[in-house]
C-alpha cells in the first residue's frame, strides 16, 4: 500500500516531491531539511507537529489538503555539531554573491584558489574565495601579492549556523525565516559589509 492510499484511501492524491519542509528540534533548533511526503508522515504518525503550512498544498480529487512546510519533533534529538560543507554554493554564501578581488556580483562567479593548485594551494575554506571571471583570469595562476590584487577580505571557514546551513533555502521558501536564527535579507548583509569596508 502506498503513502497516498494509506492517507486517502480511494483518492488520487498528488504529492509534490520536490516541495521540502523546515525539521525543528523540540526545543525549535532548526536540525535539517527533508520532502514534504516524509514532513506529512512524520506528522501524521504523530513523530511531529505542524508549525507552519502551504494551504491547499495537497491535492486530491474533491479536496485540498495543507502541507507541512516548517514542523517541529515531538521530541529532542541529540546529534553531533553540524558542520558546513565545502561546496562552491557555501563559498559564494560566504562570501555574500561578490568577487573578493573587485567586489562585483552577479551570475558569473567563479572559484578562485587564492594560492594556485599547481603551486601546493589546498582546496580548503581559507584558500578559496568567489571571483569574477575577469579577476579570475587576470589572476591566473599567480598569487594575489605577484597579480598585484588585492583579496577584500580573508577568506576563513565559516561558522556552521543556521543561517549558513539553512539560508540558501531561504528564497524559496520565505516562511521559514522566523526559524532561521541570523538570517539576514542579502541585500541588507551586502550593505552591512559595505558599511565595514568603508
Amino acid at each position: 500500500m502506498t503513502l497516498r492510499h494509506l492517507l486517502f484511501p480511494g483518492a488520487e492524491v498528488d504529492l509534490p516531491v520536490e516541495r521540502r519542509a523546515l525539521v525543528l528540534n523540540q526545543n525549535y533548533e532548526p536540525l535539517n531539511v527533508c520532502s514534504a511526503r516524509r514532513a506529512f508522515v512524520l506528522v501524521y504518525y504523530g513523530k511531529a507537529e505542524v508549525v507552519e503550512r502551504i494551504e491547499g498544498g495537497l491535492h486530491g480529487i474533491d479536496h485540498a489538503y495543507d502541507l507541512p512546510s516548517v514542523i517541529r519533533l515531538q521530541y529532542q534529538v541529540r546529534r553531533p555539531r553540524p558542520q558546513v560543507r565545502l561546496t562552491r554554493r557555501e563559498i559564494f554564501a560566504r562570501d555574500l554573491g561578490c568577487c573578493q578581488y573587485c567586489g562585483r556580483t552577479g551570475p558569473e562567479l567563479t572559484l578562485d584558489h587564492v594560492l594556485p593548485r599547481h603551486r601546493g594551494g589546498p582546496h580548503e575554506w581559507e584558500n578559496l574565495v568567489a571571483a569574477c571571471r575577469a579577476c579570475n583570469h587576470r589572476k591566473g595562476g599567480r598569487t594575489p601579492a605577484e597579480a598585484r590584487m588585492k583579496l577584500l577580505r580573508q577568506p576563513s571557514k565559516p561558522s556552521a549556523t543556521p543561517a549558513a546551513l539553512f539560508g540558501h533555502y531561504l528564497d524559496g521558501y520565505a516562511e521559514w525565516r522566523p526559524f532561521i536564527p541570523g538570517w539576514a535579507p542579502r541585500a541588507g548583509a551586502l550593505a552591512l559589509e559595505g558599511a565595514a569596508a568603508s
